[in-house]
Formats: C-alpha cells, structure tokens, sequence
C-alpha cells in the first residue's frame, strides 16, 4: 500500500486523504449497513483522526439509531449523499478520536483485506468468515476497544 491513499465522494465535491495505514479494516453485518450499502456487509477502515485530512465543502452529519440502539452519527456529502464516515468516541473522550472511513469511498481498494467482522447475528446466511478473523455476534463490547484499536488510539 502507498502512501498516502486518497479518495472522495461520488460526486467529487470533496476529497480526503489519509497519511496513515490503517491498523484494522473490518466488516459490518448489521440491517443498517446492508440497507445503506444496498448489500450483504458494509466494510470500513479506522485511521486516527489527525491522520485524516479533508478538502472542499463540509461534510452533513446525519444521526440514525444503530442496531446496537445508540445513536450514531454519519458523514455525508450533502450533494451526493455519499457516506464517507463514522465517528468512534470513547467514553473517556470528549472528541473524535478515530473515525471509520467507507472502504468504498477510497480511490484504490486493492489493498483492503478485512480481518474483523461483526453484526454476525444479521450476516446473510451464505457469507463464509475466513479462519482466523476476529469475529463478534453483536458490536464489539466497550471493554475490547482498547484491546481491538489500540494502534489507532495510540498514535
């Protein structure tokens, strides 16, 4: 993978660019995600915040009620309806510290190997987890966050 990775909205109002690899890229099997993606998972990537960079016009947070039944709020271009991330907040945290970013929102998705997935208790009944991925029936508990995007936090 090089550096930096590059991507944007459908439209291409706006772009972002990440300096950082991510650490952990996974894989969403809740309704919500199936629905949004207009597919069986949605997959997505956490890089720390200030490894993030965006330009052109501000993005629209639009708020949903996640399957988990806490309010999530979601970045959208507000011309194209594009979701380009998620915010992951900590407890302990008055910010942002990480964000998931739409692995499809990417320029070059070549790289991507999801190695966590989670919602399994909605996954299709045909979606095959490889050996060895990180798996959970519902949302990762609070408890493992540290455990599970440690590099990310950390940086």
């Amino acid at each position: 993978m090089r550096l930096p990775q590059t991507g944007g909205c459908l439209c291409g109002a706006f772009r972002y660019e990440i300096s950082r690899a991510p650490t952990l890229v996974d894989t969403c099997h809740c309704t919500a995600c199936q629905r949004l993606s207009g597919s069986a998972f949605g997959i997505a990537f956490l890089v720390a915040r200030h490894d993030f960079s965006l330009t052109g016009p501000g993005l629209k947070p639009l708020d949903r009620v996640a399957d988990s039944g806490r309010t999530v709020t979601r970045w959208i271009c507000p011309d194209c309806a594009t979701w380009v991330y998620g915010g992951l907040k900590l407890a302990s945290a008055s910010s942002t510290a990480a964000i998931r970013i739409r692995a499809g929102t990417l320029d070059d998705t070549s790289w991507l190997h999801p190695t966590m997935h989670f919602w399994l208790r909605s996954a299709q009944p045909w979606i095959v987890i490889p050996t060895g991925d990180l798996t959970f029936e519902t949302q990762p508990p609070v408890s493992e966050w540290p455990r599970l995007f440690r590099d990310v936090l950390l940086t």
